[in-house]
């Protein structure tokens, strides 16, 4: 008989599966830090979209819902679970947290203490007793140290430090310059589509859908341009050659007119990675040193 050794996991898949899933968790906390979501807003999210995707399975498979076996998959309170399946979806949007770089913008925006005579956001002094980045910051964060919130403005390009102890806004909204709307759901629908067909070739006896990786661990950085562009180029011409295919497979109108069809989703994406290459520190990243000399205190110009 076998005696398991203390260095064997007692569940060999589910210390896989943790390990997996922190590795395709974090680009989302990155994507959370650069648009201002938080643990909390992720953490409602996580729970709302398991206690569903339980309770959808457990009907398919059993023809009836049970709020207690939904609380055995997931490990929730059974009163948390009838309290997140009678939610509305655009109810738990509706009272999302605001993360508080977006309160401290939002009141520079509309809080007639902090505008300028035009109604613009006014320029404010680091520090000061009166209207000043201080008491912005004291009054809308939440508690965050007045350092560590303009040291997040400064490198999301959210404010703009001039000289003489003063502070300008340059954006409403704090998301890291290069992101748009277009290009986060992008993000989404493309991480969801590789990860569902993963998790389908998990599952599946039959054959699997198509995944492949050509990965080599030390390649040289100097000839990266070149591997960049050539990979480009193969990629586009594999897409190319793929959408002509879809495109013939697509149902003909006649045909659908004739008779009911059956109709699906499919697609493939080709994607490029690099790990450990170096990224530039972005300008204005250094971060300099503020002193509080007086009430009117002066930005230390050390470098």
């Amino acid at each position: 008989m076998h005696i398991p050794n203390k260095s064997e996991s007692p569940d060999p898949l589910k210390e896989a599966a943790l390990v997996a899933l922190k590795r395709a968790v974090n680009p989302l906390i990155d994507l959370m830090f650069d648009t201002g979501i938080t643990v909390r807003e992720f953490s409602r999210m996580i729970r709302h979209a398991a206690v569903k995707s339980a309770a959808v399975r457990i009907e398919r498979d059993s023809g009836r819902s049970s709020h207690s076996r939904v609380a055995i998959i997931t490990g929730l309170a059974r009163a948390e679970i009838a309290r997140i399946i009678e939610t509305d979806e655009r109810s738990l949007t509706a009272r999302a947290e605001q993360h508080p770089v977006r309160k401290v913008l939002a009141a520079w925006y509309n809080n007639q203490r902090f505008l300028s005579a035009v109604g613009d956001p006014a320029i404010l002094p680091i520090f000061g007793r009166k209207r000043s980045f201080e008491q912005l910051v004291t009054a809308h964060s939440g508690g965050i140290p007045v350092r560590a919130m303009l040291d997040q403005l400064l490198q999301i390009h959210a404010v703009e430090l001039l000289s003489g102890q003063r502070i300008r806004a340059k954006a409403r909204v704090p998301v890291f310059r290069g992101m748009t709307v277009s290009a986060i759901a992008n993000m989404g629908e493309r991480a969801g589509d590789l990860l569902t067909t993963l998790k389908d070739n998990l599952r599946t006896d039959a054959t699997p859908l198509f995944e492949g990786t050509a990965l080599m661990s030390d390649v040289d950085i100097s000839v990266l341009p070149l591997v960049r562009r050539q990979l480009a180029q193969q990629g586009a011409t594999l897409i190319e050659s793929a959408s002509s295919l879809l495109a013939r497979s697509r149902i003909k109108a006649k045909r659908s007119a004739s008779r009911e069809v059956s109709q699906c989703r499919a697609g493939i994406t080709v994607y490029y990675f690099e790990d450990g290459t170096a990224e530039p520190i972005a300008d204005g990243s250094r971060r300099k040193n503020l002193q509080r000399r007086s009430s009117k205190s002066r930005i230390s110009g050390k470098k």
